[in-house]
């Protein structure tokens, strides 16, 4: 199997399991695939043990009969990113590197037995984790106790409905029931997780994309860079899954997409300001503009004393 249908199927994968409902119009639209294919890789799940189950008028679910597995979004929620990455032979790269060691966290989450301590490095949270999944398989709401908010700046009690972890399991998405609303929640800055009854908003969860800069939330500006031969490098191998979004133009590369959010690109062009540019994307470059001046104020020489 060649490695660009590899990628496909992954991503068909994680669409028909996430939290979103798909139609074949919509999942051939996002692929860039004929319904036809689309159809020759369902029956190609259903060879390999999978069920896909008809939910609305040109709607599919992917679900599994196997009940030694945990629930579906597990085994194949894979992220573009690192649908990529397997597509690019994954076993070559460093021990270290952080896409393959989430790769191994989600096969090991694929079986009950295994547990979480298994592979997370901090032993609480580890049991943060382990709390938070049991949830999640469970559709429970949980009380975050003593969580290090942010924006206030203080430790702060949440009610949640949490429904899937981000990469690495560094974060958990999650409605907050009193906002209202689904957020991202860092497990690093949670106190403690307190298991409560079902949930009760699943209608209102909602699917918080991931960028190419791993940030989540939905697409605030359009953004095209241009590159030097070393920047396009680094910005392939720090995010992968830009590497198929790089464009070149004699000796000129370009990147261009939608972020989520100015942080993740904001960061990648102020550790390279002699060689990116930013040819599109008016609210990140007023953001450039401003970090750069804080950074300039802060390391600002003082006079000489006389």
């Amino acid at each position: 199997m060649d490695q660009p249908k590899i990628e496909r199927m992954l991503r068909l994968m994680q669409l028909l399991s996430s939290n979103v409902n798909y139609t074949l119009d919509e999942l051939s639209s996002r692929l860039e695939l004929s319904k036809r294919t689309l159809f020759r890789y369902i029956d190609t799940f259903k060879s390999a043990g999978f069920v896909v189950q008809r939910v609305g008028e040109g709607t599919y679910k992917l679900t599994t009969l196997d009940k030694e597995l945990t629930d579906i979004s597990q085994l194949v929620y894979f992220s573009e990113e690192e649908a990529v990455v397997v597509s690019h032979l994954i076993e070559n790269l460093e021990g270290t590197n952080a896409l393959k060691a989430g790769l191994r966290q989600k096969l090991a989450a694929v079986y009950d037995s295994t547990s979480f301590a298994d592979y997370i490095d901090n032993k609480g949270k580890a049991e943060l984790v382990e709390a938070l999944a049991k949830a999640i398989k469970e559709k429970r709401q949980v009380e975050l106790i003593s969580y290090a908010s942010a924006h206030s700046g203080e430790n702060k009690d949440y009610l949640i409905e949490p429904y899937k972890f981000t990469k690495d399991y560094v974060d958990v998405i999650a409605f907050d029931a009193r906002d209202m609303k689904s957020k991202t929640f860092k497990i690093s800055r949670m106190g403690e997780v307190r298991l409560l009854d079902g949930w009760r908003h699943e209608s209102s969860h909602e699917e918080r994309p991931i960028d190419a800069f791993r940030m989540s939330g939905s697409p605030i500006e359009h953004v095209r860079l241009s590159l030097t031969l070393r920047a396009k490098n680094l910005l392939s191998e720090e995010y992968p899954v830009t590497g198929v979004q790089i464009t070149q133009e004699k000796r000129s590369w370009y990147w261009e997409g939608d972020v989520n959010s100015l942080e993740g690109v904001g960061r990648f062009v102020l550790g390279l300001p002699d060689e990116v540019n930013v040819e599109e994307g008016s609210l990140l470059k007023e953001w450039l503009q401003q970090k750069g001046a804080l950074v300039q104020e802060k390391f600002r020489q003082a006079p000489h004393s006389q």
